[in-house]
């Protein structure tokens, strides 16, 4: 390349450098709220990858006692931030571990549920006719039993573990998203370049890909930011109800619903601190998913 070719194309790239900083700072100072819970998925995130770095004890180490005198169930102290249970392990390292889970489980069942939701929308809202017809009929009956009564079902058929819990909030996740899929395709197929692209001979799975998925793809991001919060709500049900992931692996639900429920007069601390990480984690997705709502979607952005 030309030394004049090399001087046009640096302008270029710094503009769009400073186009993309300046919308970014412009996300940051309307959304406030989405910024903040952007903040809080990111320090999650953190905490889960770098959790044997970050927590100050073993979340499964036991400490019935330390110099003949018992550390079980100690309020926060300066040693202990958060406390310990009754096993004498470390509440605090427990919650940061338990970050790994929640986020697992959310990312993952997220990412299986809005997949095929999509899949599932994609096809009936394009195809239509007896595919539409199967499909929703299928969707509709999944739906019509509440969320956390089917997920109750499935477990109680597969049994307890990780990956089930995953499947079961997938299975939950699929049918909501199919129906927000499908109408947002029965809209797009009717513009005008959906019938150019059948004019020039292009099929209908290159057509969906090339120029339904893509145009579906703000909402999808939107409904799995949102259902993320969701997701992990449901497997600390899961968890309270005894039905989720097996100790002696920490999670948030599973620390509410043993030492956290059989202790709550006498130490309120095991249920306060899982109980604060579940509502601000939600929180925060939920917030980060109405800013990305908002920012998406041109129909809701501000002049």
């Amino acid at each position: 390349m030309s030394r004049q070719g090399t001087q046009t194309a640096e302008p270029i790239q710094t503009s769009r450098s400073r186009t993309w900083g300046r919308s970014l700072l412009d996300v940051v100072r309307r959304k406030p709220l989405g910024t903040a819970g952007a903040i809080v998925t990111l320090l999650l995130i953190f905490a889960a990858v770098f959790a044997p770095l970050i927590a100050p004890f073993d979340p499964y180490e036991l400490n019935l006692t330390e110099q003949g005198l018992p550390i079980r169930q100690q309020a926060p102290n300066g040693e202990f931030l958060f406390g310990t249970d009754a096993l004498g392990r470390d509440v605090l390292s427990r919650i940061i571990y338990g970050a790994r889970v929640s986020l697992m489980v959310g990312f993952m069942s997220v990412a299986l549920g809005t997949g095929v939701g999509t899949a599932i929308g994609l096809a009936s809202g394009y195809w239509g006719g007896k595919v539409d017809e199967v499909l929703q009929r299928i969707v509709d009956t999944f739906m019509a039993f509440p969320g956390i009564v089917l997920a109750l079902a499935v477990i109680a058929v597969l049994g307890q573990s990780l990956m089930n819990i995953i499947l079961v909030i997938a299975i939950v996740i699929a049918p909501g998203t199919s129906r927000v899929i499908r109408g947002a395709v029965l809209a797009i197929k009717e513009n005008v370049y959906i019938d150019a692209a059948r004019s020039i001979g292009a099929s209908d799975l290159r057509i969906v890909i090339r120029h339904v998925l893509p145009n579906v793809f703000a909402p999808v991001i939107i409904i799995a930011t949102v259902w993320v919060g969701n997701a992990i709500v449901i497997e600390a049900a899961l968890s309270f109800l005894g039905l989720g992931t097996p100790p002696p692996t920490p999670t948030w639900g599973g620390m509410l619903a043993g030492e956290g429920q059989r202790n709550l007069e006498n130490a309120p601390w095991l249920a306060i601190f899982p109980g604060l990480a579940i509502s601000i984690v939600v929180l925060s997705f939920n917030m980060l998913g109405d800013a990305l709502r908002d920012v998406l979607d041109p129909r809701l952005r501000t002049p």
